[in-house]
């Protein structure tokens, strides 16, 4: 499916009202602290809440899925509490447990198709107003927004998860989603997600076990020299180094402001080729084509081609918390198990690099050099620790002041979500395309890469003051990607059995 949310016509839809709940203290069940992390996503300048738009093969059955949700969703504890206490006037915030009205959860607008210029506009209007909102805090901090709206013959509906961030880490929350549906080849199957595969083996490769050591040292001393600089680099973003570029207005401070989102799909096995012609992952080859769409992006608008003084970096927040997996959280839900959750993470500091090339797979390489060098490297450890000390010593409001600081002095958050490898069904309804976004950052711009099948989707969330249009950028990073894809086969770096479907050599 090509698929692009149409340009968000002003006015076409309301801003979204959001019911008052009734707290009924006496169905308090439990208390429980929010983890540090956890309290960060409540502050006014740092209110995320997740969104994932879903789109359907088949008209959503509300009732069917609100049935669904009490023998599976309710399970886990995050999702059958709410907040309770003020951090403006220092109350301490608890998890508490409370009964769940699910009419309060689901949310179905009436729709009258008639007047619709656009399902499209229509779609990115909507999501466009639920920016403007957050969460009730008086009941669980969830909501599933259900659109009957036909996109197209493969999308005949919409469904929208609203969550917010301190639930969990973006990770977490979609693993708990995927633990929700099943393979519609096996209604009794998760899905299956690709695992990293381990290439060596000292028992088929005796000789590295000679070098090993040696190279052990020399990977030490890497990681040490990597991690120092890195540390280094965000003390000094939190104190004074700001990024620079037309994207960044230090007028807009730490102010929120609502969102335009914009999505594209296209193909996976074109990102894996171009990966596999380089040596690289899919990653590498995520981050450099957006690296390629935003140069492309700025010199159109702005004529920068990368002698300028430009200074661009992506946020990762990486929970350091061990991944509990599908399997785990689906065990939880369907047996009451216990399993690990909250936020605990740490910063790392990801330098996007702009500049017109005249090979389009520069961007892909320099993109794979900055990867390797972080995965060299202890930054997203120490970052974490760092601000743990800042709250123990000087209190909660340095280690927030520090955090607005790294937040505020960068652009772009970035994030790249491995999908299932086959077609799934949420509670029975099969998914065309899985599109996962955010809002609340002071970030201008959010880029999320999103795998499904054989697809990848890409999700923009922009401030409309910094990118005033998104789907020519969301269209840069796309066509960046066809001419990396010409560039290999251009340059013969793959054997003609191993193109993707369509392609042929220029040689005979």
């Amino acid at each position: 499916m090509e698929g692009a949310i149409g340009r968000r016509k002003k006015g076409v839809i309301k801003p979204i009202k959001v019911n008052k709940g009734i707290i009924n203290l006496e169905e308090y069940e439990k208390e429980e602290p929010l983890s540090p992390s956890s309290v960060q996503f409540h502050k006014p300048n740092f209110n995320i809440h997740i969104l994932a738009m879903m789109g359907c093969k088949t008209t959503i059955d509300v009732e069917l899925c609100k049935s669904k949700v009490p023998i599976t969703l309710l399970k886990h504890p995050r999702f059958s509490s709410i907040v309770v206490g003020d951090l403006c006037k220092g109350e301490e915030l608890k998890w508490v447990r409370t009964e769940v009205d699910l009419d309060m959860h689901f949310i179905v607008p009436k729709i009258e198709l008639e007047n619709i210029e656009s399902p499209e506009k229509y779609l990115e209007d909507y999501v466009y107003n639920l920016s403007k909102t957050t969460l009730d805090k008086s009941r669980p901090l969830w909501e599933i927004h259900i659109l009957h709206l036909e996109l197209s013959e493969d999308v005949k509906g919409i469904g929208i998860f609203r969550i917010h961030h301190s639930l969990g880490d973006g990770t977490s929350l979609i693993s708990l989603m995927l633990a929700l549906t099943r393979k519609t080849s096996d209604p009794t199957a998760l899905p299956t997600i690709p695992v990293q595969k381990t290439y060596i083996d000292d028992d088929k490769h005796p000789k590295w076990f000679i070098w090993r050591w040696i190279l052990a040292l020399w990977w030490m001393l890497v990681l040490s020299w990597n991690t120092v600089i890195d540390v280094l680099m965000f003390v000094a973003t939190s104190i004074f180094l700001k990024d620079k570029s037309p994207l960044k207005s230090s007028s807009r401070g730490y102010v929120n402001t609502s969102r335009c989102f914009v999505y594209r799909t296209f193909s996976l096995d074109d990102m894996k080729f171009v990966k596999n012609a380089i040596g690289g992952t899919v990653n590498d080859v995520a981050l450099g084509i957006a690296q390629a769409g935003l140069s492309r992006y700025l010199n159109k608008k702005y004529g920068i081609n990368g002698d300028d003084h430009i200074r661009l970096r992506s946020v990762l927040l990486i929970n350091i918390r061990p991944s509990r997996g599908i399997q785990a959280l689906a065990d939880m839900m369907d047996k009451d198990t216990e399993a690990k959750w909250g936020n605990s993470f740490g910063y790392v500091l990801l330098p996007f690099t702009i500049g017109l090339h005249d090979d389009p797979l520069d961007y892909i390489r320099e993109a794979k050099v900055t990867v390797d060098r972080k995965k060299n490297s202890l930054e997203v450890f120490y970052t974490y620790f760092i601000a743990e000390i800042l709250k123990k010593l000087f209190g909660a409001k340095l280690a927030s002041a520090v955090s607005d600081k790294i937040n505020s002095h960068t652009t772009i958050a970035f994030s790249n979500l491995v999908g299932p490898m086959e077609e799934i069904g949420f509670y029975g309804h099969p998914l065309a395309f899985l599109a996962p976004s955010s809002y609340g950052q002071p970030h201008e711009l959010m880029i999320n890469f999103q795998s499904y099948i054989n697809k990848m989707t890409l999700v923009l969330a922009v401030d409309e003051d910094a990118i005033p249009d998104p789907h020519q950028l969301c269209d840069d990073i796309v066509d960046s990607l066809k001419l990396v894809k010409d560039a290999v086969i251009a340059k013969g770096l793959v054997k003609n059995s191993a193109l993707p479907n369509g392609c042929a050599t220029t040689e005979q």
